[in-house]
């Protein structure tokens, strides 16, 4: 069994990300095993721009960001195995996994970076009534038809979901000559960034229902068309709003699902709101050394934030291979970490922070800290308190749970507080 001292499940942005921040803070010995046939993951089909504007101040297409992330891979001779499934890990941080080439094997590592990113809420999920015919898609699978395949998934589109993979594909389609009829949204809002909107749906005129979801669809063999209809505050139809649209196609944009089975296989404490993992400020979970970061930790509404916390996490990483290097023979492991956790709280408005608890202890000088809100919100307030005491009251004109809001906190301010017992975030209207 071939020991390392970090493994990285995961080859996409967050795996490349986090292994380029652990070798930089000089671990040698990285490993990162990827299930697809090539590193990247599902940058590579998103071949649209608005990438990197952070992160290389500059705006590139996916394939291009994730190649600058490669590169460095490459350059910093970062060892990578492809179409490697990982089947399972360890609480001992023994991986578990097979391809091709070495069968089925295992790997022990001293720290391991979960770095699965998500997948697609099928149909399944959704309690459509209805045939099953062909012409059903999430929007990814058609994403990856159109962009990497050369198949055109069909020419007259309707679209379940205003996610931003929903709304980038409308425009997608639009231009590759389909007709797509409406986006159709549950919720009363759209899941997706503002920007998508207008750039995806606005400009080709495509529009967008609110309140509104499939309630049937029409075909045995293909799709023929799908009915649409009005929803109230419990999403429930309302009779007589029902619009029939023809249709060959369905797209689903209806959320990402955290890929957390390995992660449940090991033990780890899940958040039921994110259905990613519960972290602490080093994106630690609940097991010493393993740790988790990009969508398989919150999904995320842009690329680059996604590289930034996966540099965290390789950085916290590389740390705690050191710290464990140097304690070994000398105090155990788990008196590093045995330090007083400060819980976050979300409520009021803000559905879940990232990271869950804090120990300030370990804390870098500044921490983000991520969360979504649970509606729309206009001129509120972002509220953070320290047990009883308002610290933070910040003043949003806008926010919606399509976009992830963040807010800064200083080791400096939590030493202030010795004796904290939680920190609650929430949102007020003054």
């Amino acid at each position: 069994m071939k020991d390392y001292d970090i493994v990285i499940i995961g080859g996409g942005p967050a795996g490349l990300a986090a292994a380029v921040s652990a070798r930089q803070s000089g671990i040698d010995s990285i490993l990162i095993l990827e299930r697809d046939k090539e590193l990247g993951g599902i940058l590579n089909q998103c071949i649209h721009n608005g990438f990197g504007l952070h992160t290389f101040k500059e705006e590139l297409t996916g394939p291009e960001y994730a190649q600058r992330f490669i590169s460095q891979a490459e350059e910093l001779d970062i060892e990578y195995k492809l179409n490697t499934m990982v089947l399972e890990v360890g609480a001992d941080k023994i991986v578990t996994a097979m391809n091709r080439d070495d069968g089925l094997f295992m790997i022990q590592a001293k720290a391991v970076v979960l770095a699965m990113g998500c997948r697609e809420r099928s149909r399944g999920a959704l309690n459509i009534p209805g045939y099953r015919p062909a012409g059903i898609y999430s929007a990814g699978t058609a994403q990856r038809l159109v962009n990497m395949e050369g198949y055109m998934p069909g020419r007259e589109v309707v679209i379940l979901g205003s996610g931003d993979i929903g709304l980038i594909m409308a425009r997608r389609m639009t231009l590759e000559g389909a007709k797509v009829k409406v986006v159709a949204e549950l919720m009363p809002y759209s899941g997706g960034l503002k920007r998508n909107i207008v750039q995806c749906l606005d400009d080709y005129g495509i529009p967008l229902k609110l309140s509104h979801t499939v309630v049937d669809i029409k075909g045995k063999e293909r799709v023929e068309g799908v009915t649409l209809a009005q929803v109230d505050e419990k999403s429930k139809p309302i009779p007589g709003t029902e619009e029939y649209y023809s249709c060959d196609t369905l797209l689903l944009s209806v959320g990402l699902i955290p890929e957390n089975e390995i992660s449940r296989g090991m033990g780890v404490e899940m958040n039921p709101v994110t259905s990613g993992p519960k972290v602490n400020e080093s994106l630690e979970t609940n097991l010493e050394g393993v740790f988790a970061c990009g969508n398989v930790l919150h999904v995320h509404d842009l690329v680059d934030f996604v590289s930034e916390e996966a540099a965290s996490a390789g950085r916290n990483a590389a740390d705690y291979v050191k710290e464990y290097r140097d304690a070994a023979g000398t105090r155990k492991v788990e008196d590093i970490h045995a330090e007083r956790e400060i819980p976050l709280v979300a409520t009021g408005g803000v559905r879940y922070t990232v990271p869950s608890t804090i120990r300030t202890a370990h804390m870098e000088a500044d921490l983000k800290v991520r969360f979504r809100v649970g509606s729309v919100y206009q001129n509120c307030f972002i509220s953070v308190y320290f047990d009883d005491e308002r610290v933070i009251h910040r003043k949003r004109p806008v926010m919606a749970p399509g976009e992830m809001e963040e807010v800064k906190l200083t080791k400096e301010q939590l030493l202030q507080y010795p004796e904290l017992k939680k920190i609650t975030f929430k949102i007020e209207e003054e």
